[in-house]
């Protein structure tokens, strides 16, 4: 059997040891209460921790994102910092500037230059790992405490103090893993005030960038296309920051727990769950984005799952149609905001329903809604979760695992060797869940078994009591002391399979 089913059972019970949640599985309709939470709750031997909401977690944009100093800022903005960061950083920031590009930039505009004193400029998208949530093993969600914090000491980041800027580097597909960069330490407890997201590719940055702000040096070290050096040195750990953010993410079973009966847009029911794939993989090829039903339906597969759907009652919106894929600028707050009203753009596109049709102008997004998001492996949807709750402000979570997983849960399959998918009498089978229902060829089908390796789930636990084991781990990870009591170790999460994050392909999500 691979090492890396052994070091999953071989895993401390965190959950055991911090929450006993245990959630059954009663049913699969119904209408959960808006203001009712399904992740585990905080013990009270923990509340001396903030513990933040959906809500809390949101930030709203600026109508003009040159006014920003956290969230979406402009390359203008960027330029004023750059030029005298010791007067010109925000207030409330008294570190360095730390820039993650996630690719390196186009000739002549490889890396934003650093000057290696107060701002510092970083090749980095390693923000994804495999890790087993109770059921599934996910080749890449939120990486874990070990993990960020190991990150952190490489780049010698003060998370209290620095201002961290996600940046794209070139334009378009790189804003995904931009948006992971956010969603990794905001999820990790840093405040907004000390995160930022860079508008646009390094050829497409506002305000007057020229040759000279720009470096394709690399760094001489052991890490090739480095601008800046590695300092190495363990200057803070998200533990330090006192801070549960960990309801960003979603689970399976989270989004289980707010499914409509039917397949329909329900605006009164406190949940708004978006689609941001293609309409062809929304619609398993029963409509596309360039109009009418895919001629080859299979070609709307993805990761080579059992079959192809959506959870049932959730809307779709593409998210090529928030960022210009060309340039990687963000569309402004206010066309953003039109699409969450139900309005559709110069270009007939809007929020579809079930039916594959706009759902109409006051139809999308209700006030008070609670967003939960997905694409197919959380990369597409992390550029979804920059428009949703950091330029309009709106409760945001994410379904990690994303269609990647609620795919693969398909109860009664074979794979292409011939070997079962999942049991048909796994509670976790989400087949009736979705909408529409589109099977994949058998001999098209990727196993999902423990000694699978390929870049696809792996369904360990088809009876597993519940879908939060990675949430857990993560709430003990900032809380050693708590879990230590019982554990006898202040390192109580060993957080993934690997602790190392794994490389993945520059737009995961395809088409």
């Amino acid at each position: 059997m691979k090492s890396t089913v052994h070091s999953i059972r071989k895993r401390p019970l965190i959950v055991t040891l911090l929450i006993s949640i245990g959630l059954a599985l009663t049913g699969c309709g119904g209408e959960a209460s808006k203001d009712k939470d399904t992740t585990p709750v905080t013990p009270p031997e923990q509340a001396q921790f903030k513990v933040n909401t959906p809500k809390d977690i949101a930030q709203e944009s600026a109508e003009n994102y040159d006014d920003n100093l956290n969230g979406v800022i402009t390359g203008k903005t960027l330029k004023r910092w750059i030029s005298n960061w010791e007067k010109e950083r925000p207030a409330g920031i008294t570190g360095k500037l730390v820039i993650f590009q996630a690719t390196k930039g186009r000739a002549g505009f490889e890396f934003i230059k650093p000057n290696n004193t107060n701002v510092f400029t970083y090749l980095e998208n390693t923000w994804r790992e495999p890790r087993f949530n109770g059921v599934t093993e996910i080749e890449g969600i939120v990486i874990s405490g070990e993990t960020t914090d190991a990150l952190v000491r490489r780049y010698g980041i003060d998370l209290k103090n620095d201002l961290i800027l996600c940046a794209q580097g070139t334009g378009g597909s790189a804003a995904m893993d931009q948006g992971r960069c956010w969603y990794t330490f905001r999820y990790w407890g840093v405040d907004a005030k000390n995160l930022a997201i860079l508008d646009g590719g390094n050829n497409f940055l506002s305000g007057t960038w020229t040759a000279e702000d720009f470096t394709a040096t690399a760094f001489s070290g052991a890490v090739a296309n480095q601008p800046s050096p590695i300092i190495n040195k363990p200057v803070s750990s998200v533990r330090d920051l006192g801070v549960d953010n960990t309801i960003l993410q979603a689970t399976a079973q989270d989004l289980i727990n707010v499914l409509p009966t039917h397949d329909t847009n329900n605006t009164k029911d406190g949940y708004f769950l978006w689609d941001g794939r293609s309409l062809d993989q929304f619609s398993a090829g029963e409509a596309s984005e360039a109009g009418g039903v895919l001629t080859n339906r299979y070609s709307s597969f993805q990761n080579n799952a059992p079959r192809q759907s959506h959870p049932r009652g959730a809307l779709n919106l593409n998210w090529t149609n928030l960022i210009d894929t060309a340039t990687g600028l963000f569309k402004t707050k206010a066309q953003l905001r039109a699409y969450l009203e139900g309005n559709i753009d110069a270009a007939g596109k809007g929020f579809v329903d079930g039916t594959y049709k706009h759902v109409g102008a006051g139809n999308a997004y209700q006030k008070g809604d609670q967003i939960i998001l997905w694409c197919e492996t959380a990369a597409r949807a992390a550029v979804t979760q920059i428009a949703a709750v950091v330029v309009l402000g709106l409760p945001t979570r994410i379904y990690d695992a994303s269609m990647i997983e609620w795919n693969s849960l398909s109860a009664g399959f074979t794979d292409k060797d011939g070997h079962l998918i999942l049991a048909k009498n796994s509670p976790w089978d989400t087949a009736a869940l979705s909408a529409p229902y589109f099977p994949n060829k058998p001999e098209l089908i990727n196993p999902r078994d423990a000694e699978y390796t390929a870049a696809a789930p792996r369904i360990l636990d088809g009876f597993g009591a519940n879908t939060y084991q990675v949430i857990n781990e993560d709430k003990a990870y900032i809380r050693p002391a708590a879990a230590s009591s019982s554990a006898g170790s202040g390192n109580t999460s060993s957080g993934s399979s690997s602790s190392k994050g794994v490389t993945l392909p520059s737009n995961p999500c395809g088409g």
